[in-house]
Order: C-alpha cells, then structure tokens, then sequence
C-alpha cells in the first residue's frame, strides 16, 4: 500500500520497529548500492590486467564513471516520483534492475567491452539510481530534525560496508579458481538476496501528498545562492573525488607491491569510510554540517594530490586510511547538507534530484579523465595533481558559503554552520 512520501515535521516517531526496521532497510541498500560502485577498483584492476587487456585504463573506467554517474543522475526521476509516493515501486524496479544487470554481467566474454559497458555501467546505474536517493530520504519520515543527521549517517554507512565486503568477496572469486562468470554469479546472488531482504524491511508513513510542483521546485532552487554554491561545489569536488576509489588498487599494483596486498588495499580504505560515516553523525550536529563538510573535502583534496607519494605499503596504508576516513564524512553529509537547505521537507526528493543531476557529472567525469591522465606509460603524479586541486576548488567554494553565512548573519539551524552562526 503506497503510502505518500511528503515529509512534514507532523510527529515523526523517533523509533520504533516500522522505524528502525526501515532504516536497516535502507543500510541495505546503500551496502548494495554505492557499496558495490565503490568496489568498481577491482573490476577496473582485474579488466585492465586480465579481461580485457586490449582497452586502456581510461576506457574501462568509464564503465564505473557511468554507473556513479546513472545512480546520482537519475535521482532527478527518482526523487519527484518519490514525493508523490512511488517509494515501493521505486524499491521493487530499481532492486529488479540491478539484480539482472549482475546476473547478465556473468554471462560476458573477455573483450567484451561494449557489452560490460551496456550492463554493468547503463542497465545497473539505472537501478541504483532508482533506489539511491529514495533509500536515503525516507527516513527523514520517521526521524525529527534532531536525530535526522544521525540516523541519515547510519544508513549511508551501509555504502563503506559493502565497500569493504564487495571487494574481498570479488578479489577471492574473480582471481582464485571460481572465475569471472562463476565468481559475478555469486556476487549478483548475494546482493539480490539482501535487496530482497531490504524491500521487505522499508515502510513508509501516510503523511499528506506534496501541494507544490516541481517545477515550482527548481525555481525556487535556482534563485537561492547557497543551494546553487552547494550543487556546483559538490560537482567540482566530485571530479577529483573518484581517483582514489577506482584507482587505488591498480597503482598499488603497477608499484610494485604484492598482489594480495594490493586486493586489500580498497578494502583497507573503505574500513576507514565505515568509521568516517558513523562518527559524522555524532560530531556532525555539533561542529556544523557545513563545517564538517569544509573540513573534509580540504583533507580529501590535500589527500589525493599526496597520492603523488604513494610508493610502498606503508603510504598505501596511511593514504587509504586518511581518505576512507574523510571521504565517509564527506559522503554522509551530502544529504543532511540539501536537507538544511531545504525549508520545506516535502521538497526532499526533488531537490536531492535537482542537486544530484548536477554533481554526477563530477562522478561521470572523474574518472575517465583521471584514466586519459595516468596514460598507457601510468603517470600517476599528473592524474593525482589535477584531481586533488579540482577537489580543493570545489572545497573552496563551500568555504564561501560559510562566508556568506557568515555576512548575512544567518542564525538558523546549528546544524548547517556549527553554533558560531
């Protein structure tokens, strides 16, 4: 029974079993979702060295920079569709979607590029990206504003999780004695039974259908500055964000290192991300959603141009650690970032939508131009520079929303800029 998905301030619950079960509903699907785009660096590892060694790095990499980019993109559907309550359908279609992209990703043969392009980077970003923003924002319809950054931190860390969880179980089938198509299959059957197990734990809350349209919606978006500084900050930091996330593992590799540690090496980094997510949501209502927002995508920016030193196992470890862990707090914070910009909660989805449309050619781009960087020669100072100062760019311009937070001498809610506002 579809229920409609406006979110007003009407009594959220703030627990119970329809709560929290909706929120391990949704920790699901972000484990499946971003979870399994964040462990795209083995496919991209194992393709370039293995599978289909006649495509360069910057080619295959695409495949992964389609998915992100389809998962965020398509949140512009996504979202006005889950504000007029296509919750379930959206869960239903989009769990379909990307379980069958898995299973059919199984059957492609080495050189198969433009069929592993078509499955795994169109058919199951569409999917993910039908479930991504939904999944996200509603639990924003059983939690209040006071626990909202906590709880939306809780779910997001399901993506570390996966991230962590994927790439084992991927390294262990594609290169032990399992095989491409068998060890895809047993990945594609784990994650559609925990979509399964995610659709049947979300429900949503018979809250009044939204009154404005979305047209209205995006007006109203492109007139108020610090929505659009945020939307153009988050694409630019975006760009240079995906460089270690793909390419992570294979420059451990072409450096040199041992093989199975190189497998770890995502693993390793997206242990840190788990840790980044959860405390956010502790720290983040005290220090600032934007504050912490400033912190972590300078520390994620100077981390990526330090790539350039990445030499042996011990700047693995540091480097992996050091941007898992700011890149999670960085990530649980996009959501509660458009949340406080967004006056009416009814307006949730579509403003994701609106936002994401935008930042996920950040994603789109990233990775593929850091790819044509690092070149068939494996240039790695030259893609490690110029994603980590178009990151600092991007972070900048959060830093001049702070400013003119600042100036206008805004005192609304401490969790957009920390009690100093």
């Amino acid at each position: 029974m579809p229920a409609s998905n406006s979110q007003t301030e009407a009594s959220p619950p703030d627990g119970g079993f329809q709560a929290w079960g909706t929120v391990f509903g949704c920790f699901l699907m972000q484990f499946c979702g971003f979870g399994y785009i964040s462990s795209f660096g083995v496919y991209q590892d194992y393709y370039t060295r293995v599978y289909m060694t006649n495509y360069p790095p910057s080619a295959i990499s695409w495949i992964g920079a389609l998915t992100s980019f389809l998962t965020v993109n398509v949140t512009l559907i996504s979202g006005p569709l889950y504000d007029r309550g296509w919750f379930y359908r959206l869960m239903i279609v989009g769990s379909l979607l990307q379980s069958l992209s898995l299973f059919a990703l199984s059957f492609t043969k080495p050189g198969q590029f433009y069929l592993a392009f078509m499955v795994q980077g169109v058919i199951s970003g569409f999917g993910m990206g039908l479930t991504y923003a939904p999944s996200i924002a509603v639990v924003s319809q059983h939690f209040s504003s006071r626990k909202r950054t906590l709880v939306m931190s809780l779910v997001t860390s399901g993506t570390p999780l996966g991230s962590m969880i994927h790439p084992i179980m991927l390294n262990n089938l594609l290169n032990g004695t399992v095989g491409f198509a068998k060890g895809v299959r047993a990945s594609a059957g784990f994650v559609s039974a925990l979509l399964l197990i995610a659709c049947l734990s979300v429900r949503t809350r018979e809250l009044s259908a939204p009154t404005v349209g979305y047209n209205v919606v995006a007006r109203k978006c492109s007139r108020e500055v610090l929505f659009i500084l945020m939307t153009v900050g988050s694409t630019l930091f975006q760009i240079g964000f995906y460089f270690p996330l793909f390419y992570l593992q294979l420059d451990s590799t072409k450096h040199g290192l041992d093989i199975n540690f190189s497998f770890y090496s995502l693993v390793i980094m997206n242990a840190a991300c788990f840790i980044g997510r959860c405390m956010t949501g502790m720290v983040a209502p005290y220090a600032g959603v934007l504050n912490s927002t400033i912190a972590s995508t300078v520390a994620c920016s100077a981390i990526i141009i330090s790539m350039i030193a990445l030499s042996d196992m011990a700047s693995v470890v540091v480097l992996g650690l050091a941007y898992g862990y700011f890149s999670g707090v960085f990530i649980a914070l996009i959501v509660p970032l458009v949340a406080v910009l967004t006056p009416d909660l009814s307006e949730l989805g579509a403003r994701m939508g609106i936002c994401f449309a935008f930042t996920s050619f950040g994603g789109l781009l990233g990775g593929p131009i850091s790819g044509a960087l690092v070149g068939s020669q494996y240039k790695w100072w030259i893609a490690s520079l110029f994603s980590g100062l178009v990151s600092l760019v991007g972070s900048l311009i959060f830093v001049v929303m702070r400013l003119i937070i600042y100036h206008r001498g805004i005192n609304g809610s401490p969790s957009m800029a920390g009690g100093d506002t």
